[in-house]
């Protein structure tokens, strides 16, 4: 029997049935985990047809043991200016769109949030920050503390990245910053946490840079309690073709060259904006998130697509 998942796609729903879907102004359709699983098949990034040991590194095709080390490379790299640098790459526009982002997370009293690929704990920042307003609230309405307080764990692969992260959190205004975060190094495709430990997880601007987007997912899936929100962020397809012209040659041609001008290293953002054009757009993105065991994934376009906010949830 083909299990029923749902699906909303920029302003649509993908679920079972025909007809129109009221508020979210869009069309229904037939959509079950064996039709997910059917249109994305496991592997990487970029279109999934490809050997089982192959892997995109930008435009390059590299044997998936060499993956790893070749990102994190990239980052060992980029990770002192890593955060300057996204200022001017996309001219501070990063900043609302992880305000956005962290908006869908939904933070509350108490929750226990992991921050995957989190680097220098931008979105981790954000999302503590907000758990932290939500139990004042709660002490307001409530006249009490919340019964235990949230915590946000920012994981990466990469050590440097952490400690670049580090370094910002005695200067952040937020309550009992310090005692509320914890750092791993771990990687996204295996975590070393017990299944059903936090409320939600996000990934943003990492997704695309695993090995195995799939692994990756479901290790999401694992370590989120039921009814877990699954949240990712990343660069996808521009919608808009006059837009997509200035994005292409402005990527292409200007980011390669601000990297080697204000960081000394080219070769690295011309991986990263190489990494964008392999990574799957958002239907196809979708389908992936639904065939690794997410429920209700959607997606949210911001700027005509230039990124996305991916959600599902374990149920």
């Amino acid at each position: 029997m083909a299990v029923r998942a749902s699906v909303v796609v920029g302003r649509r729903l993908w679920g079972a049935g025909e007809g129109r879907c009221g508020g979210l102004g869009g069309s229904l359709r037939v959509w079950s985990s064996e039709a997910a699983t059917a249109n994305a098949p496991g592997g990487g990034g970029g279109d999934h047809r490809r050997s089982a040991n192959d892997v995109n590194f930008g435009y390059s095709k590299v044997e998936r043991a060499q993956h790893k080390g070749l990102v994190k490379d990239v980052f060992e790299k980029v990770a002192p200016k890593y955060d300057a640098m996204n200022d001017f790459m996309s001219f501070f526009l990063h900043r609302a769109w992880k305000d956005r982002f962290v908006s869908t997370v939904h933070p509350f009293a108490g929750q226990r949030h992991l921050d995957v690929a989190g680097g220098t704990g931008d979105v981790g920042f954000r999302v503590l920050r907000e758990i932290r307003r939500a139990e004042e609230d709660h002490v307001v309405e409530h006249n009490a503390e919340p019964p235990s307080k949230g915590s946000v764990c920012i994981c990466d692969i990469n050590g440097a990245m952490l400690e670049e992260g580090k370094k910002k959190v005695e200067t952040l205004d937020i309550p009992d910053a310090a005692q509320g975060l914890s750092w791993v190094e771990s990687d996204a495709e295996s975590l070393p946490f017990e299944d059903s430990t936090f409320d939600t997880y996000t990934i943003s601007f990492g997704i695309r840079n695993v090995s195995n987007i799939d692994k990756c997912l479901r290790e999401a899936h694992r370590v989120l309690k039921r009814g877990g929100h699954f949240c990712c962020l990343e660069f996808s397809q521009v919608n808009n073709e006059v837009l997509r012209q200035i994005y292409d040659l402005y990527s292409m041609n200007v980011i390669p060259y601000i990297g080697a001008a204000y960081a000394g290293d080219a070769n690295s953002y011309q991986y990263l904006v190489e990494s964008i054009r392999k990574f799957p757009e958002q239907d196809h993105f979708a389908e992936i998130i639904a065939a690794n065991g997410f429920k209700s994934v959607r997606y949210e376009n911001l700027l005509d697509g230039v990124v996305a906010i991916h959600s599902g949830f374990k149920l």
